[in-house]
């Protein structure tokens, strides 16, 4: 269990703002902040790492205190188990990927962990390469490994996606799932993208004004009432659950959420990120699978 109970005033000019962030997380869950840019998302990620004193509260991580504002502690960043991925990789330039990955490594004998990581995330036919030379997609996959492996009891992800088109943002999201699971890691994510909040969280934290305001599973917070779907529109498959006979099928549309009942034959072709089109219907929206643009029939 991760305790958590910060506080910070920023001032900046004659505007005051004021973060409170109060929350468990649970061991081994990937957990989600999410909000409008500037409510306080990746300076909960910061003061978590130490790069930003609180003004005040605690902070505990598996019985271990790295602040506590009234006793006077606060563990150093290098002291503080945590991996921390940016937006931007930030690599040593003059380093190969090999040598990245060395540099965050305590123990220089255990190239195991290296061996392991560079498996898992297929870094294989770039370990000589210096950044440089990397695509940007290919650069996050290295900064994700490098904060893999000091074992870390807290992953944390700042926006690692952002600047990646579709197409490698789902790859490396689903690098990030898997490492999550073989490593049974804790995660914090700070997203504001709906979809990858659906794809990839245990539990979503919305932070409004630099306070809570909903905490819980991300399919029930993002729930639309039923509606009706004016004439045709796409979306995003994002989430398929089944009960009985039955499934739900969850498509994002821009950042609403329908959901559509189904039956069995009619989901067989459905995957989680394929693109669909709705069609209103009196009692149920009709769903279709987009194939180059158009609906397959």
């Amino acid at each position: 269990m991760i305790k958590i109970d910060l506080h910070k005033k920023f001032n900046e000019g004659n505007i005051g703002f004021e973060l409170h962030f109060e929350a468990n997380l649970l061991t081994g869950k990937l957990t989600t902040l999410y909000g409008n840019s500037g409510v306080g998302k990746t300076s909960v990620l910061r003061m978590i790492a130490g790069l930003l004193t609180p003004d005040q509260g605690h902070l505990q991580i598996n019985e271990i205190v790295w602040f506590n504002g009234k006793q006077k502690i606060n563990v150093k960043p290098q002291n503080r188990n945590v991996g921390f991925v940016f937006q931007e990789p930030a690599l040593f330039p003059n380093l190969t990927v090999k040598e990245n990955l060395m540099y965050a490594l305590d123990d220089k004998t255990q190239n195991a962990r290296i061996s392991e990581l560079v498996e898992l995330i297929e870094l294989g036919d770039l370990i000589n390469q210096k950044p440089n030379t990397l695509s940007g997609g290919q650069k996050q996959r290295v900064a994700l490994a490098r904060a893999l492996v000091r074992k870390p009891s807290l992953l944390m992800l700042d926006e690692p996606f952002s600047s990646l088109d579709q197409a490698m943002k789902s790859k490396l999201q689903d690098y990030v799932l898997a490492i999550h699971k073989e490593y049974s890691l804790t995660t914090l994510l700070v997203s504001h993208d709906k979809g990858e909040v659906f794809k990839m969280s245990d539990e979503v934290i919305i932070i409004e004004n630099g306070k809570i305001d909903k905490q819980g599973n991300p399919s029930i917070l993002f729930d639309s009432p039923k509606q009706d779907i004016p004439f045709q529109v796409t979306g995003e498959v994002i989430q398929i659950q089944k009960k009985n006979t039955k499934h739900t099928i969850s498509v994002l549309i821009g950042n609403t959420l329908i959901n559509v009942e189904a039956q069995e034959q009619e989901v067989l072709e459905l995957t989680i990120g394929c693109k669909v089109l709705l069609t209103s219907n009196k009692f149920n929206p009709e769903i279709q699978i987009l194939k180059n643009g158009s609906p397959k029939f």
